[in-house]
């Protein structure tokens, strides 16, 4: 019986937690203002912790003593701007490791190679691939 009171709290509060961690938690709205489309990047920590026990008990009815809880922090990290079929990262804390700067710089990189596989396509108006 005892485990069936603990799985139910456990239950409950993760249920909660997914709740309130969807996935326009991480990725918010887009919010549109003059022809640029904003969506907000946060990031999402939690900690969960769950426990019980139950007592022998003298009577018959059983004791169960158990609790549960969570932590949610949602930090707003980032903007990415898209306009006119350009994407920008705007950061709001200053990126201090190399995989912050590298993700920061993916958007523009993937700009330019876009821009440089539309010209090698113009260049090349057939579409024929030389042979090796």
């Amino acid at each position: 019986m005892a485990e069936r009171q603990l799985e139910g709290l456990m239950s409950v509060t993760l249920e909660k937690i997914k709740e309130m961690t969807g996935s326009n938690t991480i990725i918010g709205e887009p919010i549109r203002v003059d022809g640029a489309t904003i969506l907000p990047v946060s990031k999402v920590t939690f900690g969960f912790a769950g426990g019980g026990s139950d007592f022998g008990a003298k009577t018959t009815k059983e004791l169960f003593g158990g609790g549960t809880g969570a932590g949610v922090s949602v930090t707003p990290v980032a903007f990415l701007i898209v306009k006119d079929g350009n994407v920008r990262t705007v950061q709001l804390a200053d990126s201090s490791s190399t995989v912050d700067r590298a993700l920061n710089m993916l958007p523009e990189l993937v700009d330019k190679l876009s821009g440089m596989l539309g010209k090698k396509e113009s260049a090349d108006p057939a579409g024929e691939t030389p042979q090796e």
